[in-house]
C-alpha cells in the first residue's frame, strides 16, 4: 500500500487542530479539498480515522494509533526533501524581542536537531523582517508578530509556536520580592515600568489596560544587563519578562498568576518561496510545543490580549 502524503499530511493537520476549517487554512487549501483528502486516505486505509458530529471532530481509536506514526513519515519525507534540496546556505533567521531572550526558545529548538543550517540574525526588527521578506531578503523571522496594526502582508505566513508564561521582575528591595506568586492586580501599587516608547510594547500596553494598571516607558533598550539595574536601583519599580528567563540571585522573577499573561512567539515567511530547512524548523517548533506544554492555553488560567484570541492554539501544537 503507497501512502500519499499530500492526505497524510491532511490527516495530521486536521488531528492537530480538530477543526478542518483552521486545518484547512494552515496548508492553503480549501476546507473541501482538504476533506476530500482525509475521505481518500480513509478510503486507501480501509478505516474511519474521524468521528464528525455536527461541529464537532474528535480522532478514532484507529485514528489516534495512526497519528504518530504518520508525524513521523511526514518527518522522514521533509527530511528527505532537504536532503535533496540542501545548498551550503543556511536559513536565515531573523529574530527580534531581544529583551525578552528569544534566543533561549531558538537554543532548545536548534538542539533538538543541530544538524539543520540555520544562521540567525539579531539586527532587524519586525517591520524590517517583514519589508525584508517581501522584497525577498531573508527565508523567516521569530518574534512576536502581533505588535503590527494590521494584518500579514499578502504572500506571508506565519504560525503560532509558543506561548511564554509572564512574570513580575524586580529588585530584591521592591515590597513584592518575597512573594511567591502575584496576581496581575497585585502590581496595582507599583510602577511597571520598560525601556521603551510604549507604542512600541502592544503587549504592554493592553497588559496594563487589561488590569487597570499604571506604567512608566521611556529612554533607550540598552540590553537585559541596564534593564536589571534599573529595577535594582528603582525599588518603586517593577517589569515583566517570561518566568523562564534567567535573572541574578538580586533580582526576583516572581511567576503571574490569576490569570497567567502569555506571551505569543511565532515563525513568519513567504508563503509561496519556502527555503527547504523550514519545513522541518516548524516540524521541531510543534514536537517541543507538544513535549513541553508551549502551546497550553485555558482562558480560565491564561490570559492573552483580546487581539490575539481568535489565534488561540486550544493547547494544540501547529503542524
Amino acid at each position: 500500500m503507497d501512502l500519499d502524503l499530500a492526505q497524510v499530511r491532511a490527516f495530521v493537520a486536521t488531528a492537530e487542530h480538530l477543526h478542518f476549517g483552521r486545518a484547512a487554512g494552515e496548508l492553503f487549501l480549501t476546507q473541501q479539498a482538504l476533506s476530500k483528502r482525509v475521505a481518500r486516505l480513509e478510503d486507501v486505509l480501509g478505516v474511519r480515522l474521524f468521528d464528525r458530529t455536527g461541529h464537532s471532530v474528535r480522532l478514532t481509536a484507529a485514528g489516534e494509533r495512526f497519528l504518530e506514526p504518520a508525524r513521523r513519515a511526514l518527518a522522514a519525507a521533509d527530511d528527505a526533501i532537504v536532503a535533496a534540496r540542501r545548498d551550503d546556505r543556511p536559513l536565515r533567521l531573523d529574530v527580534w524581542g531581544h529583551l525578552f531572550d528569544p534566543m533561549r526558545t531558538i537554543r532548545r529548538v536548534v538542539a533538538r536537531r543541530p544538524d539543520l543550517p540555520i544562521e540567525p540574525n539579531l539586527k532587524r526588527g519586525l517591520q524590517e523582517v517583514v519589508t525584508a521578506l517581501r522584497r525577498g531578503d531573508g527565508d523567516a523571522g521569530f518574534g512576536r508578530v502581533h505588535a503590527l496594526d494590521e494584518p500579514l502582508p499578502d504572500g506571508l505566513a506565519h504560525r503560532l509556536v509558543r506561548l511564554a508564561p509572564m512574570a513580575a521582575v524586580m529588585g530584591e528591595a521592591h515590597p513584592l520580592a518575597d512573594a511567591a506568586t502575584l496576581r496581575p492586580a497585585d502590581l496595582a501599587g507599583t510602577t511597571v515600568w520598560f525601556p521603551a516608547e510604549i507604542g512600541k510594547l502592544d503587549f504592554l500596553d493592553r497588559f496594563l489596560a487589561e488590569f487597570g494598571l499604571s506604567g512608566e516607558f521611556g529612554g533607550v533598550n540598552l540590553g537585559l544587563d541596564y534593564f536589571l539595574d534599573h529595577l535594582r536601583d528603582e525599588p518603586g519599580h517593577v517589569s515583566l519578562l517570561p518566568a523562564d528567563v534567567a535573572v541574578p540571585a538580586d533580582v526576583r522573577s516572581v511567576p503571574l498568576t490569576g490569570p497567567v499573561p502569555l506571551y505569543s512567539w511565532s515563525v513568519i515567511w513567504r508563503a509561496r518561496e519556502q527555503h527547504p530547512v523550514l519545513r522541518s524548523l516548524l516540524a521541531e517548533f510543534a514536537a517541543a510545543a507538544r513535549e513541553h506544554g508551549w502551546l497550553d492555553y485555558d482562558p480560565a488560567v491564561h490570559w492573552l490580549p483580546a487581539t490575539e484570541l481568535d489565534t488561540r492554539p486550544a493547547g494544540r501544537a501547529p503542524r
